[in-house]
C-alpha cells in the first residue's frame, strides 16, 4: 500500500521544524499520532492507505472546528485562534470543499441512480450510501443529509 500522503505529511512536519513553525509542526506532528493509532489500533499493526489517511486528516479538522465553537462559546478568543490556525495548516491537506452546487448535484444523480425518488425518505440511507464515499473529507455529512432530505421530500 502506498504511504504517499504520509510520507508528504512527514517531510513536511520536518520541513516545519527546520523552520521552527511550532504550529504547523505541532499540527502534523497530531496528525502523525492519529495515524499511528490508527496502525496499531486493531490485533495487528497495519499500514494505512492514503484514503484512511485522509479519514484521520478529516477526523483532526473535524476536532479542530469542535474546539474553535467550545472556545468561542466560552469567550476564549486566543484557544480559537490557535485551533483555526491548526485548521488552515489540515486544510492543506484536504482536497477541495464541494460548493453547494455540486452537492445539489451529486445528491440529484445519486438519488436517480438509486431509484430512490419513489421511496422517499425511506430511501435516505441507500442515498447516504452513495454519496458519502463522493463528499467523504469535501462536505459536512449534516450538509449533504440535509439536502438529500431537501431533495426526497420535496
Amino acid at each position: 500500500m502506498s504511504d504517499s500522503l504520509k510520507s508528504r505529511i512527514r517531510a513536511d512536519m520536518t520541513a516545519a521544524m527546520k523552520a521552527r513553525q511550532t504550529t504547523r509542526t505541532r499540527t502534523l506532528r497530531s496528525v502523525l499520532a492519529g495515524i499511528s493509532q490508527a496502525e496499531t489500533a486493531g490485533e495487528e499493526a497495519v499500514e494505512l492507505s492514503d484514503e484512511q489517511v485522509l479519514d484521520v486528516i478529516v477526523h483532526e479538522a473535524k476536532k479542530r472546528a469542535e474546539s474553535i465553537e467550545a472556545y468561542e462559546a466560552s469567550g476564549r478568543e486566543e484557544l480559537a485562534a490557535q485551533e483555526r490556525e491548526e485548521a488552515e495548516v489540515l486544510a492543506g491537506y484536504l482536497p477541495a470543499a464541494l460548493s453547494e452546487q455540486e452537492i445539489t448535484e451529486l445528491v440529484r444523480a445519486a438519488i436517480a441512480q438509486t431509484g430512490a425518488a419513489e421511496q422517499g425518505m425511506r430511501a435516505m440511507g441507500k442515498v447516504m450510501g452513495v454519496l458519502t464515499p463522493q463528499t467523504k473529507g469535501r462536505a459536512d455529512g449534516a450538509q449533504v443529509a440535509a439536502e438529500v432530505k431537501r431533495q426526497l421530500q420535496g
